[in-house]
């Protein structure tokens, strides 16, 4: 029996060794993926792909990699090449599982990496200062100083517009990256860059006086890169991760959930919210604090209800009655146990509190955000009108625990055909989605604005050797270039 346990164990420690002692050569890149658990993606800090916001890191790559991995059943490792060069070099070489970086498929660079199928569409935009003068064509760019980055696919287009226009000039920057270069833009240093169009949604906010004078392309198409190997396991797994998300409606809701709000500031609104916030924020900047810390909600939230419903404005009366920083009705004041509706810090107490009551009453199948938009839906126009276009939504096949489908219906609310059909009948359905992209927007600006604001510094960062780096740092909002 001894001999027998002995002649066990040493089974036991040669199958255990045997199992350790893998030879990747002999899988594919799927499967050393699998067996190695670790998906590495190269990406780079931009509002368009990854970076850090106040719930911790997102982004729409950020987000479609953590999906992928999990579809995969492994984790993603987040690799930050100091240049966007070194994201092209490193995937080119093998030196990374996926770029999913915001990458414009082009012949030139489907020469030396493979690209999945697309997820999004953009156009190249030439970018100038609002008060300067317009550029109306290429030819109209003469005397101006026009820089690009280095290595983008920026560089190939102008390449070929100079074959029609000989007299084409612009400068190649090694150094900065396009949100740099914007920034430039909006100071007023230089006079023109260009930027891909969803780029431009994103940061349009946060530099207000830059504007579009032209496309400069066609559409192009967004897709991760892989490695041109033979080998197309990992390949073909990416594509069908893609027709997936597509199919199932993954995709458009996240590209909703990061772009579908970013465009509804126009320039003026743009300008006039910095205003207030300079002006008029900080008189009630401590008490939204105090509010939100109580009920558990984001401050930049509550202040961008409170500027949605009065611009921060104690006196705010409208033409039905609502009074107020936070406008509440007679009936909710007195639920909220509010004596005084003009009296700021009340109002402020009682909007926040009715928020948070408003939250918890929302389904418990809708996570976040999607949860907090349809409450701040239903802090415009009622939960029940929100249920009513949730039946709606599912009635017409779409899914009602998501906000990108039930904004499509909340409008048919204000419609004799639709809203007969409705338990609670008639609502301004469109007033309430246009509530709450604003919101949407006025919290994204203020969480900026009130992050650490790193602009200038990484404007003015001079290239480095390129860090791995396991986490990235805080958001500088100076995204690299696409």
């Amino acid at each position: 029996m001894f001999i027998i346990a002995r002649l066990l164990i040493c089974f036991s420690w040669i199958a255990l060794l045997s199992t350790c002692d893998i030879d990747f050569s002999m899988l594919n890149k799927l499967e050393q993926v699998k067996k190695k658990g670790i998906i590495k993606v190269l990406t780079r800090i931009d509002p368009t792909t990854y970076y850090e916001g106040p719930d911790g890191y997102t982004g729409l790559e950020y987000d479609l990699a953590l999906l992928f991995a999990e579809h995969l059943g492994v984790k993603a490792h987040f690799v930050i090449p100091e240049t966007f060069d070194g994201i092209l070099a490193r995937i080119s070489r093998g030196q990374g599982d996926i770029a999913a970086a915001g990458l414009t498929i082009t012949k030139e660079r489907q020469h030396v990496m493979r690209f999945s199928l697309p997820y999004d569409e953009i156009t190249e935009q030439l970018i100038y200062r609002t008060d300067k003068r317009r550029p109306k064509d290429i030819p109209s760019l003469s005397g101006g100083v026009f820089e690009i980055v280095k290595g983008t696919s920026h560089e190939q287009t102008l390449l070929d517009n100079q074959l029609t226009f000989p007299n084409l000039e612009w400068d190649i920057n090694s150094y900065l990256d396009t949100n740099a270069l914007l920034y430039l833009v909006n100071e007023g240093l230089i006079d023109y860059t260009l930027a891909d169009s969803n780029q431009l949604q994103l940061l349009q906010r946060i530099y207000p006086k830059l504007e579009i004078a032209f496309d400069i392309s066609e559409p192009r198409r967004l897709a991760w890169a892989l490695e041109n190997s033979r080998d197309s396991s990992l390949y073909d797994e990416v594509n069908s991760f893609f027709s997936l998300i597509k199919q199932n409606k993954t995709l458009e809701q996240l590209l909703e959930r990061h772009y579908g709000h970013a465009n509804v500031l126009s320039y003026q609104g743009n300008c006039t919210f910095r205003r207030h916030i300079r002006q008029r924020l900080p008189r009630y900047q401590a008490h939204f604090m105090n509010a939100a810390d109580q009920y558990h909600l984001d401050w930049r939230l509550l202040a961008a209800i409170g500027y949605q419903e009065s611009h921060w404005l104690k006196d705010t009366t409208s033409p039905t009655g609502v009074k107020g920083l936070m406008m509440l009705t007679n009936i909710t004041a007195s639920e909220m146990g509010i004596s005084n509706r003009t009296d700021p810090y009340q109002s402020i107490e009682g909007g926040a509190r009715y928020f948070s009551l408003t939250i918890d009453k929302i389904p418990t199948p809708i996570p976040e955000p999607d949860r907090t938009w349809f409450a701040l839906a239903a802090y415009n126009v009622g939960k029940a009108h929100v249920e009513d276009a949730r039946i709606l939504t599912a009635q017409q096949g779409s899914n009602p625990d998501k906000w990108v489908d039930v904004k499509k219906r909340l409008p048919l609310l204000s419609q004799p055909k639709w809203h007969k059909k409705t338990r609670h009948g008639y609502a301004r359905g469109n007033e309430a989605t246009r509530y709450v992209e604003n919101i949407r927007s006025y919290f994204d600006l203020l969480v900026w604005l009130t992050e650490e604001n790193i602009i200038e510094k990484n404007a003015m960062q001079i290239e480095s050797p390129e860090p791995e780096l396991k986490t990235p740092p805080i958001m500088p909002m100076l995204p690299q270039a696409l």
